[in-house]
């Protein structure tokens, strides 16, 4: 589509005509309005001109308009109609119309009349701002888009662009008809065009029409600003409106995935062939040449125009982008030299011997010799790290050196005479460290340099907190491997038996030690924010098609690459000691070789003890995220999570009989959590991250101590996989009963009662663990299992929940249980009746309310001497369960 250059009125006056030069000219002219005192001669000269405001209609019965008006000390009146105002054209008055409707006949008569009018929200925003009503030629409603500069393209329908064109000045934009670098936005109808190419270029945010309509529609919201980001992202152009896409030479998985992407960008897909189609997508390394004879209007491109175009949020120019068969004169040349079986094979032959030997002259450079030790494929083999193939590590190895390997090198200095077997280990140790200083450079340069870069088109692609916990400490790790490559090249160059290899480690193990940590700690959460931000945001994931295919990569992805600083130390450790079997004894390097290996050990012990560490604080965050209310004194350095079990209560102790429990076993405590009843809304972070909601409710924190006996309950027809806690909470007098039944299959239950009663061992400094556990008989503590998951046990629950609900709802008193006794011992020392005492009479009065219902039976109250049995022991203290 071609872009309109001019759109002529009625009246002659062209609609696209740049509208800031005639806004100039008035800005210039209405100097002495906006800036009062600046050319005293012309006030000398000139009379001072006072404004006066008219409120039409509706607009002179809003209350914020006339208060708007005195703060900013305006004259104003109130007229029902046009006619009252016998003077409106007194040079003695400067007259501004107020009008609330812009599409009325009052408005469009004043139009005609060339009057000065505005709408409501400027009077508004010019009273909150302190400034003065603005001077324009043209009716200004609001303020939404002040300072913005708008260009048009691609817009064929006349009345359309007057509508839009109307509605912007309207808004206070201001129209050009050229695109320049002045323009802030351009309004485009098609992703053809010289303006459009020119916006993309510069990175010119590009914009649908309905953005226009849309703010329009805000135009009573005094704060708005159409240039606001997030309101104006919604009606961006997407990179593929107005394209028909074809994939070519693609697998069935990466054309489904390419052609979702395709419709999400705003563009549709075709079958290979069909005439409709705009762009002919094709994969160029299986794709050699095109199965059809492309027509003239078909663009056929490279895949990378497709991941192009939306990693920078835009239709990419494909003149960059063509795809071109794989016909060049090299290639032919090549091939008719390996075509040997032509009339001329002798010649051919030589010619290419020749080749051959140039092309091993040029690979024999490096001032280490291509031959490898056997004994170093053997060594990596067996537990070697980095000897994996297909990676720029292993390529460059075998000699495949990646682009961004290929350095020079300080190698001026004349081979050994005899190669040695250390000699060849410490060769293989330098090579890989080279090897992997390039990768991590790659790293660096190919991905966090471009993530990390301003002014990038279409906006940041990740935010910095998304960048900062995808590479971490990478460019610490290279810094520090740079170093020691240095220091590794220069021995090499000066090679000597007695050159001291683990002096070199030993320099930089306390930088190893500090970079390292972090970056090994939290590699799991780069892996996983990689994913996900490769899920939910199409440019990043455009940006690493476009990367990961470049040879520096190797074919690998990034977070493959990633992996590398996981593996490199233990790899280091291995050729250490590879090096160290091939050192003489009495050579000084042996000794600190063992030193070296030693304190790379010490490093990685280190990285995992943190690791753990670090494993077992997320463990707590996560066990506070999920459950709501967890009391914050949870969080204790000292304090590590053991197990988690998923239970069902058998009692109605802590929750209702049947509620789903679950009980998380620290070192030291026991927190109980139930199953929420109803699920909050997902909490939202201030970067944008959602956190599921907490799916628990806090029940009770438990310190281990409270735990007097663990019940291992028999197994029966009636109970299954069943266990119960005999506890003494500080404020009670007697024990209480907690039963659960287990709802997994691991851990089993004999081990999680073992290890229960482990850490309560622990805690109360009991060295006999296995004197807490007790056997006992499902009737004798009344448990029973069998009905827990029957239709009939759930529908009682479900009354049971109901019926405290209407309890509570008509209750006359909610008072908290807390809160009475609180209240009661206040009042106690108010009278000066001790706090001891005032608990005494508290206990005595909650037992005398519950010895009313001694006479109903109650498997509540449940006496407990009977029920333990031990192989040569029973209880001898008695519990009651009370209510």
């Amino acid at each position: 589509m071609a872009d309109n250059s001019m759109l002529v009125s009625e009246t002659g006056r062209s609609l696209l005509a740049d509208s800031s030069v005639l806004d100039s000219k008035i800005i210039g002219t209405s100097k002495d309005n906006v800036l009062p005192g600046s050319a005293l001669d012309v006030e000398e000269e000139m009379p001072q001109i006072e404004t006066r405001v008219v409120l039409v209609q509706e607009a002179g019965k809003r209350e914020e308009l006339l208060k708007a008006l005195e703060e900013i000390k305006v004259p104003y009146i109130k007229t029902e109609t046009i006619e009252e105002l016998g003077d409106s054209d007194s040079p003695e008055f400067e007259t501004v119309f107020v009008v609330s409707d812009f599409e009325d006949s009052i408005f469009n008569n004043l139009c005609k009349a060339d009057c000065r009018v505005v709408g409501p929200p400027v009077v508004l925003h010019c009273a909150q701002k302190g400034e003065p009503l603005p001077f324009s030629c043209r009716p200004l409603y609001c303020a939404s888009m002040l300072n913005l500069v708008l260009c048009f393209t691609g817009f064929r329908k006349k009345d359309e662009l007057v509508k839009l064109v109307t509605l912007v000045h309207h808004m206070g934009g201001i129209i050009r008809r050229d695109f320049s670098s002045k323009v802030t936005h351009l309004v485009a109808n098609s992703t053809h065009g010289d303006k459009f190419r020119i916006a993309v270029s510069l990175g010119t945010p590009i914009v649908k029409a309905e953005w226009i309509y849309k703010a329009w529609e805000k135009r009573d919201e005094i704060d708005f600003c159409a240039a606001d980001d997030d309101f104006r992202n919604q009606f961006k152009v997407p990179p593929f409106q107005d394209c028909m896409l074809s994939f070519l030479g693609f697998s069935d998985d990466e054309k489904a995935n390419m052609e979702e992407m395709t419709e999400m960008q705003g563009g549709h897909y075709l079958p290979v062939g069909d005439e409709r189609c705009t762009h002919l997508v094709v994969e160029e390394s299986t794709v050699k040449d095109l199965p059809f004879e492309p027509l003239k209007k078909l663009y056929v491109v490279k895949q990378e125009w497709f991941w192009g175009s939306i990693q920078m949020d835009a239709r990419a120019g494909e003149s960059m982008y063509l795809f071109e068969k794989s016909e060049s004169p090299g290639l032919k040349k090549s091939v008719s030299l390996l075509s040997l079986s032509t009339p001329n094979s002798n010649r051919k032959r030589r010619r290419l011997k020749e080749t051959l030997a140039q092309l091993t002259r040029e690979t024999d450079m490096s001032p280490f010799p291509p031959r490898k030790r056997p004994s170093a494929e053997h060594s990596l083999s067996i537990g070697s790290l980095l000897d994996i193939s297909n990676t720029p590590e292993s390529n460059a190895t075998n000699g495949e050196t990646p682009k961004s390997c290929a350095r020079p090198s300080k190698n001026s200095t004349p081979l050994p005479v005899k190669q040695s077997a250390r000699w060849q280990v410490a060769k293989e140790l330098y090579q890989t460290e080279s090897n992997y200083v390039d990768i991590l450079t790659t790293i660096i340069q190919l991905f966090q340099v471009p993530l990390e870069k301003e002014g990038q088109l279409g906006g940041p692609i990740l935010a910095q907190e998304e960048i900062k916990t995808i590479f971490g400490s990478i460019p610490d790790i290279l810094d520090v491997h740079t170093k020691i490559k240095e220091d590794l090249e220069d021995l090499m160059m000066n090679w000597t038996e007695s050159k001291s290899i683990g002096d070199i480690i030993l320099k930089y193990s306390k930088d190893l030690l500090k970079t390292y940590p972090p970056f090994v700690n939290f590699f799991e959460m780069s892996k996983e924010t990689i994913t996900r931000c490769e899920k939910q945001k199409p440019r990043f994931h455009a940006f690493l098609k476009i990367n990961q295919a470049k040879p520096e990569c190797g074919r690998q992805s990034l977070a493959e690459l990633l992996i590398r600083p996981v593996q490199r130390l233990p790899s280091v450790a291995l050729l250490l000691n590879d090096i160290k079997k091939h050192t003489a004894e009495e050579n000084p390097d042996k000794i600190t070789l063992e030193r070296a290996i030693e304190s790379l050990k010490e490093v990685m012990t280190h990285i995992n003890e943190d690791k753990r560490k670090t494993e077992a604080q997320r463990q707590f965050f996560d066990v506070v995220y999920e459950v709501d209310g967890c009391p914050a004194n949870l969080l204790s350095s000292h304090r590590s999570l053991v197990q988690r079990l998923e239970t069902v209560a058998l009692g109605d102790d802590l929750c209702d009989r049947g509620e789903q429990v679950t009980l998380f076993l620290f070192n030291d405590c026991l927190e109980i959590a139930r199953k929420r009843h109803k699920v909050i809304g997902a909490f939202k972070s201030p970067h944008g991250h959602t956190r599921p909601p907490a799916s628990l409710k806090h029940v009770v924190l438990m310190p281990l101590s409270q735990i007097k006996k663990v019940l291992d309950i028999r197994e029966t027809e009636d109970c299954r996989k069943a266990f119960a806690l005999v506890v003494r909470p500080p404020t009670e007098l007697n024990n209480k009963l907690l039963s659960f039944q287990m709802t997994t299959e691991e851990p089993p239950k004999e081990d999680w009662l073992k290890m229960l009663c482990r850490h309560v061992a622990n805690t109360i400094c009991k060295a006999d663990a296995e004197n807490l556990i007790y056997t006992a008989d499902p009737d004798s503590v009344e448990v029973n299992t069998k009905d827990m998951d029957s239709t009939l046990s759930r529908a009682s629950r479900a009354i049971k929940k109901t019926s405290k609900k209407v309890t509570r709802a008509f209750s006359f008193s909610k008072t908290p249980k807390r809160a009475l006794r609180r209240a009661l011992m206040s009042h106690s020392a108010t009278e000066g009746i001790s706090p001891s005492s005032a608990n005494e009479s508290y206990i005595g009065s909650r037992l005398t309310s519950t010895s009313s219902l001694a006479g109903v039976p109650s498997p509540s109250l449940v006496s407990l001497p009977s029920i333990f049995e031990r192989r040569s022991h029973t209880l001898s203290r008695s519990t009651t369960h009370l209510i």
